[in-house]
């Protein structure tokens, strides 16, 4: 009975001791995902949480060159959890993994405060250099499920990548990136992480056609030229799907 009482006593410690040391972990998760209900939901069910405990354990014993053991631990969260974080990457606080299959975060990779990443985000590396060559993430940012951030490139903070975007090049702070490859719309500096808001995302060559049609519409007025019925209903058709 005794030895029960000393294991339970134990378990509770090591619990309230990860509870208080990824505090901020857990309040980045109450914040920004409507469905945690309470710290021990978070704490027990949530595998983005579990990867970032795993992911500071291993990070702390790579940089004591210890070999073997933080690739070990790396490899037993991604089974266990899904998610992939090199011992090696630099990772800031309140780091927020929603759902989290299939996320990736390279050797070299660095990722500021309050970043939020969601499934299948990629931070990865192009070709076989050696050195720095993962993305650079700053503060306040929110990464779309299943975008891919690849090469040495930094994205600025309180910017937003959006869903299955692709980017290659660097990108300036307070901005969007949509698209195939990543093509940038300016937000005017608003923050979009605190929004979470994935729909209301302007793709800048939709922006760009619609403008075109309506360039050309107004062109054909000016030179007298008239629509039939169904080429009117055909260039009112809204391509902001």
């Amino acid at each position: 009975m005794t030895g029960l009482l000393v294991f339970v006593a134990l378990v509770l410690a090591v619990v309230f001791f990860i509870a208080f040391a990824f505090a901020g972990e857990i309040k980045a998760t109450q914040d920004r995902d409507p469905a945690a209900q309470n710290m021990w939901e978070i704490l027990l069910l949530y595998p983005g949480l579990h990867a970032v405990i795993a992911y500071r354990i291993s990070h702390f014993v790579w940089t004591k060159k210890i070999p073997f053991l933080p690739r070990a631990i790396s490899q037993f969260a991604r089974f266990t959890t899904g998610i992939e974080i090199h011992p090696g990457a630099q990772i800031g606080k309140g780091l927020f993994i929603d759902h989290g299959m299939g996320v990736v975060i390279g050797e070299t990779a660095i990722v500021g405060n309050n970043v939020t990443l969601f499934q299948g985000v990629t931070l990865g590396g192009t070709g076989k250099e050696c050195g720095k060559r993962h993305p650079t993430l700053g503060d306040n940012i929110v990464v779309g499920a299943g975008a891919k951030i690849l090469g040495n490139i930094n994205v600025g903070s309180n910017s937003y990548v959006g869903a299955n975007a692709v980017v290659l090049k660097n990108v300036p702070p307070n901005t969007t990136v949509v698209g195939v490859p990543g093509r940038i719309t300016r937000q005017e500096g608003k923050k979009l992480d605190s929004e979470m808001d994935h729909i209301h995302v302007q793709d800048p060559i939709m922006v760009h056609l619609k403008d075109l049609i309506k360039r050309m519409k107004t062109t054909e007025e000016k030179l007298g030229i008239h629509r039939t019925a169904e080429e009117e209903k055909d260039s009112n058709i809204d391509y902001m799907i």
